[in-house]
């Protein structure tokens, strides 16, 4: 029995039949967005766990030489030096397009490029650590927004992947193989129709040919 209720007709076996080979052309499409979304995904992935990495340990650097500075100065002359920040910078996000997907690009500015405009504050009564701790989060910083970068493209990466999966798993398992059994029943029905015809045509020859026969 077919899936749906059709018409048994040669009009509709066309149709299906141009519907099912749309299906399977559409379908070795997805698959193959599929395999290469995956294999974006994976590049992405190892460039994350770089990344990661390389952001935890300048990170932990960086706080590490805070809390030597925060143990030489004390609380007050620690906030005054960093209360007003002389460096400024302005993000700037454009989009790329990973197999019809709009992923992020972040990049930023400085206000200037005098690297000592990182410290807002004067040498005299601070702590070499505090410079330290001020360097090394500087410099971990466009890690830091290459990885919110990396990490956004992963889950707009991963999303699409399952978007497209759903739809590969509805051509495969439910759309193709009902188109596949509705034209098997009309195909059978037809065949069954011509039999029947066949039939009845030679039946009606034979009656002719009786009733021929007798007039003789």
């Amino acid at each position: 029995m077919a899936g749906t209720a059709v018409t048994p007709t040669r009009m509709v076996l066309n149709q299906l039949k141009g519907r099912l080979k749309t299906a399977r052309r559409g379908h070795k499409l997805l698959k193959d967005k599929r395999d290469e979304l995956m294999r974006q995904f994976m590049d992405v992935v190892k460039e994350n766990k770089v990344l990661r990495e390389r952001v935890e340990e300048g990170l932990t650097g960086a706080f590490a030489s805070l809390q030597v500075a925060s143990a030489i100065m004390s609380p007050e002359m620690l906030e005054q030096a960093l209360l007003y920040p002389r460096q400024s910078v302005e993000l700037d996000m454009k989009f790329r397009n990973i197999m019809s997907v709009n992923v992020p690009q972040y990049s930023f500015t400085t206000r200037n490029n005098d690297p000592s405009e990182i410290y807002p504050y004067g040498f005299a009564q601070t702590s070499g650590e505090l410079d330290d701790a001020l360097d090394k989060m500087g410099r971990v910083f466009e890690d830091m927004l290459k990885l919110a970068q990396v990490e956004k493209t992963m889950q707009l990466l991963a999303e699409e992947i399952e978007k497209t999966r759903r739809r590969v798993n509805a051509l495969e398992y439910v759309m193709i193989p009902e188109l596949e059994q509705n034209i098997k029943y009309i195909t059978m029905k037809l065949e069954e129709n011509e039999n029947s015809t066949k039939v009845r045509l030679l039946k009606v020859k034979e009656m002719v040919l009786q009733d021929a026969h007798n007039f003789k």
